[in-house]
């Protein structure tokens, strides 16, 4: 019988700590020294589970306290070895109107302690009354040591030391500013990881630090069980094979769904369009999100990618379009410098970055016909703007508070799409026009 798991969650009290390159440190670290350790991310994330993944070698999973169940967290989180989860924003910070989805949510539901990585770039004595406010806020949520970032040098790493050590909880390590260690973003986040040519590079440089300035040892006894796995239902996939987009123009497809869809039986045929790849033979085809607006020239000028993909349309092959494979899926793109580029011509539909507007918020949503029928929950995260979408709307649509949106996405025959990202089947009741 396999030993269970053990687990802890690297938070910190706000966005920009630089939570996410400690978290690479760490895990860097860990796998070099022989540690079996896996990675989840909290919440709607598909650029940093990538970066995890290098560092791990393993798949990152995605553990998200607002679109998944307590019993599919625990589920997803269950497996041997160590489990590192990174949270998102601050420890405590979720959606509307109370934060539910918040770091401090897995905390609760996966009964794991919190380390909390603090920058402490910009204060000195000021750190105490921060941390000692973070670990009294919830009960229910164990802050069990802090680890000190961007500290400027040993004089600043004693006073933010004697200044935490009436609070009892141990300090794992105090982190210099390191040059070298930045990561370059664009407008979703990080820049991908597939993108950096420096990538091994930059992670072994984040484990240096992390060896070299903190207590990895001290830090993995802090760790807790993983509770016992429940029998929580998979996803039933849409297809016995499934062709899925994948390279740089189409990487946001989340690893918990590909998996359910393999463990229920199903086949799943990678291919690249930007390589102009033909899409495989499949009772479904699924273009995930990415940054097709990056590579919009090159993917109107994938002659055989585009005509496969309508010639299986025109077979009735169901096509399915999450954000950037959506707009793929319309007549035409329109870049940030105002170039038009043609795209496949499967749903009526005109898309922009020129001017471009955010659009964010997790979505209860509701397909009434096609393949991926029933509620769901997901996110949307995107900058285009719609310059025209004629025809049927795929999902009712509401925001994360309940209030309801304007119908999102289109249909037409068995081609669909939309900007929103699947996360997990949620129930009927909470889907918009139910109850």
């Amino acid at each position: 019988m396999t030993a269970a798991g053990r687990g802890l969650i690297l938070a910190a009290p706000s966005s920009g700590a630089g939570k996410t390159t400690v978290t690479l440190g760490i895990l860097r670290a860990l796998a070099r020294s022989g540690q079996a350790v896996r990675s989840a991310k909290s919440g709607p994330d598909y650029i940093d589970p990538r970066f995890h993944a290098a560092a791990t070698g393993t798949d990152c999973t995605t553990l998200d306290a607002w679109a998944m169940t307590p019993e599919r967290l625990r589920a997803l989180a269950a497996g041997p070895g160590l489990l590192l989860i990174e949270g998102a924003m601050g420890l405590f910070d979720g959606a509307p109107p109370d934060g539910r989805g918040a770091s401090a949510d897995l905390a609760r539901h996966l009964g794991l302690p919190v380390v909390l990585v603090v920058d402490a770039g910009r204060m000195a004595q000021s750190v105490a009354p921060l941390v000692a406010g973070f670990a009294a806020h919830d009960p229910t949520v164990r802050v069990a040591g802090v680890i000190l970032n961007r500290v400027g040098s040993a004089r600043h790493d004693a006073m933010l030391r004697r200044a935490l050590a009436p609070l009892g909880l141990p300090v794992l390590g105090a982190l210099p500013r390191l040059a070298g260690l930045e990561t370059p973003s664009r407008h979703l986040g990080l820049v991908q990881a597939g993108e950096r040519a420096d990538l091994a590079a930059f992670l072994d440089r984040a484990a240096d630090a992390v060896s070299d300035n903190c207590d990895l040892q001290a830090l993995t006894a802090l760790t807790a069980p993983l509770p016992p796995p429940p029998a929580a239902a998979r996803m039933t996939p849409p297809a016995q094979t499934i062709a899925v987009a994948q390279d740089l123009a189409f990487d946001f497809a989340y690893p918990h769904l590909l998996s359910d869809w393999r463990a229920e039986g199903a086949t799943i045929r990678m291919f690249s369009p930007l390589a102009d790849d033909p899409v495989p033979e499949a009772g479904f085809v699924f273009l995930p999100g990415g940054y097709p607006e990056l590579h919009a020239g090159r993917i109107a000028a994938a002659a055989r990618f585009l005509a496969t993909l309508r010639a299986s349309a025109d077979r009735g092959v169901p096509i399915y379009g999450e954000c950037g494979g959506y707009m793929v899926l319309g007549d035409g793109l329109e870049d940030a410098n105002g170039t038009r580029h043609a795209m496949a011509g499967l749903l009526r539909l005109e898309t922009s970055f020129a001017a471009r507007r955010l659009h964010l918020g997790y979505r209860h949503l509701r397909a009434l016909t096609g393949p991926l029928a029933g509620a769901w929950a997901g996110h949307e995260f995107h900058y285009a703007t719609t310059l025209k979408a004629d025809g049927p709307a795929l999902f009712a649509a509401s925001d994360a508070e309940g209030t309801p949106l304007a119908p999102m996405g289109l249909r037409h025959g068995a081609v669909f799409g939309s900007f929103a990202h699947l996360i997990d089947r949620a129930p009927l009741s909470s889907a918009p026009g139910t109850g």
